[in-house]
C-alpha cells in the first residue's frame, strides 16, 4: 500500500474535484431531483451499454415507470419489451423482479445502505455501492472498469485495468477523502476520469489533473495482456437477440413457422438460441406449440 500512500497528497482530491467541476457530463440521471429508483435504474442499464444508448431508453423508463410498483405491476414481458436494443436482456427481467421486491417489501422505496440493497433481486456489489453513494451520498467506495484502469496506472504503474480483484475496493477506499461529504462527488469524479481522460485507448495524459501516476512515470509501459476480441455476427448471441426481437416486436404468441424462418443459415444454432432463450426465462412455450415472452402466456389462449 506504500504506493497507494504516494499518491494520496490532499492536493489530489482537490484537483481531481476541480477538474470535475469544469468536466462533468451533463447526464440526466445526476440531476438534483433524481429519485433513488430512477438512478438504480441507470446503473443497470449503463452495466455493459454506452451511456449514449442508455440516456433516452431512461429517460423512457422514468417516465413509465417512475416508481417501483408501477413497473411491478406491468408484466415482465413488457419490460423486455421495453427494453429494446441495451442488450443483455436478463437485466431487464432482474429489474423487474427488484421492482417487485422493492413493491412488497420495502413500500417503493429503495433502502440505502449497501446490505440491504444487496438482499434485492439482481442487485450485485458495484450497484449496492454505486446506488448508496449516488442516490444517498455516503462514502464507499465505488468501482467499475474506469476506476479500476484509473487506480492500475496511477497507482500500480499497468497499462490497463487488469482483471477484478479482492484489493479493488480497498484501493478505491484508500483515496477516498476523509471528509464524508466529498467522497461521492470524488467518487463520481475518478469515474469520470477514467471515461473521458484515462481511456482504455488513447489516453490524454496531458489534460489528466493526476499528476502523481506511477504509469506515466515508468513511461507508460506497453500493455502486454491481450483482449480477447467477442465476434458477434454468426454467433449464439446474435441468434438469441434475432429471435428475441422477433417476440418483442410481436403483439401476440410466435408460431415455429416464423422461428424457423428467422435463422436458416444453422438449424441447430438456432435450436440452442431458442433453448437458452427458455433456460433463461425470457420466453416461455405455450401448450399448442407457440413461444411468447415471459409472463404472457396467461394473457393468450391457445388459437388466439
Amino acid at each position: 500500500m506504500d504506493a497507494m500512500t504516494d499518491i494520496l497528497p490532499n492536493d489530489l482530491q482537490s484537483r481531481l474535484l476541480a477538474w470535475f467541476d469544469v468536466h462533468e457530463r451533463d447526464l440526466p440521471w445526476r440531476g438534483a431531483k433524481v429519485t433513488p429508483w430512477q438512478i438504480l435504474i441507470s446503473e443497470i442499464m449503463l452495466q455493459q451499454t454506452p451511456v449514449a444508448r442508455v440516456i433516452p431508453k431512461w429517460l423512457e423508463w422514468i417516465e413509465r415507470w417512475p416508481v417501483p410498483s408501477a413497473m411491478a405491476e406491468s408484466g415482465v414481458g413488457e419490460v423486455v419489451r421495453a427494453w429494446g436494443k441495451l442488450g443483455y436482456p436478463r437485466r431487464a427481467m432482474r429489474l423487474h423482479e427488484c421492482a417487485t421486491a422493492l413493491a412488497t417489501r420495502f413500500d417503493d422505496v429503495v433502502p440505502s445502505d449497501v446490505e440491504t440493497l444487496l438482499t434485492l433481486p439482481g442487485i450485485g456489489d458495484y450497484t449496492a455501492r454505486a446506488v448508496a453513494c449516488f442516490a444517498f451520498d455516503q462514502s464507499v467506495p465505488v468501482v467499475d472498469i474506469n476506476v479500476r484502469r484509473v487506480i492500475a496506472r496511477a497507482v500500480h504503474g499497468r497499462g490497463d485495468a487488469g482483471t477484478p480483484a479482492r484489493t479493488d475496493l480497498a484501493d478505491a477506499q484508500a483515496l477516498l477523502p476523509d471528509d464524508p461529504a466529498r467522497a461521492p462527488r470524488f467518487s463520481a469524479a475518478l469515474m469520470e476520469l477514467g471515461a473521458l481522460v484515462c481511456t482504455a485507448k488513447n489516453p490524454r495524459c496531458g489534460d489528466c489533473p493526476v499528476l502523481e501516476c506511477l504509469w506515466v512515470d515508468l513511461g507508460r509501459p506497453a500493455v502486454t495482456t491481450k483482449k480477447k476480441v467477442q465476434k458477434f455476427a454468426g454467433t449464439d448471441r446474435q441468434v438469441r437477440g434475432l429471435l428475441l426481437d422477433e417476440f418483442r416486436g410481436s403483439d401476440g404468441p410466435v408460431g415455429r413457422d416464423r422461428i424457423d424462418a428467422i435463422w436458416t443459415t444453422d438449424i441447430g444454432q438456432r435450436e440452442r438460441a431458442l433453448d437458452s432463450l427458455l433456460a433463461d426465462g425470457l420466453i416461455e412455450s405455450m401448450s399448442d406449440g407457440r413461444f411468447c415472452l415471459a409472463g404472457e402466456s396467461t394473457h393468450h389462449r391457445s388459437g388466439t
